[in-house]
């Protein structure tokens, strides 16, 4: 199976592929969608339409998404919010399941540690996956999405026969 996984932004946002074989992870692609300054329904429509460049490309199977961290600032939280949306939309455009995990529990799948920093979960990628450098935090975290998929789904498969 081959997983798409998203870490969301309105500026840029990571995106990481997987090939999920068993118990064997493979690491196919990442990347970093850089939006721009310009205007924001621009930049929502550049993280659209690169995400689905990026679905055409690699012909994933199912994707899995980052949920929203609430800052104290309620415009940021607002804007990054669109911008997932429009990444979920895209996914679901291009006819992806699209699963969604919060941040702590990605974060328990990869490090083992619900409150695992950045640094712990770009090493730990780096460890299961191996990737070509350089791999810059917005794909780390993707690439992270897509491991904590990986993991749910057997138990997600299982859930849907009973």
């Amino acid at each position: 199976m081959r997983i798409l996984g998203v870490d969301p932004g309105s500026q840029k946002a990571g995106v990481g592929i997987v090939d999920a074989c068993g118990n064997r992870l493979t690491h196919v692609h990442h990347e970093v969608i850089r939006s721009g300054n310009g205007p924001f329904d621009e930049r929502l429509h550049v993280l659209f339409r690169r995400l689905r460049d990026i679905i055409d490309r690699f012909l994933p199977d199912t994707a899995a998404i980052e949920d929203v961290f609430v800052s104290r600032n309620a415009l940021s939280s607002l804007k990054l919010g669109q911008a997932r949306g429009a990444l979920i939309a895209c996914c679901r455009d291009r006819g992806l399941p699209v699963a969604a995990y919060p941040p702590t529990r990605v974060k328990q799948a990869v490090v083992g540690i619900g409150r695992a920093d950045k640094v712990q979960v770009q090493h730990m990628v780096r460890v299961l996956l191996h990737p070509p450098e350089p791999l810059a935090e917005d794909a780390a975290d993707a690439l992270a999405v897509a491991i904590c998929h990986a993991h749910h789904i057997p138990m997600q498969q299982v859930g849907h026969r009973t």
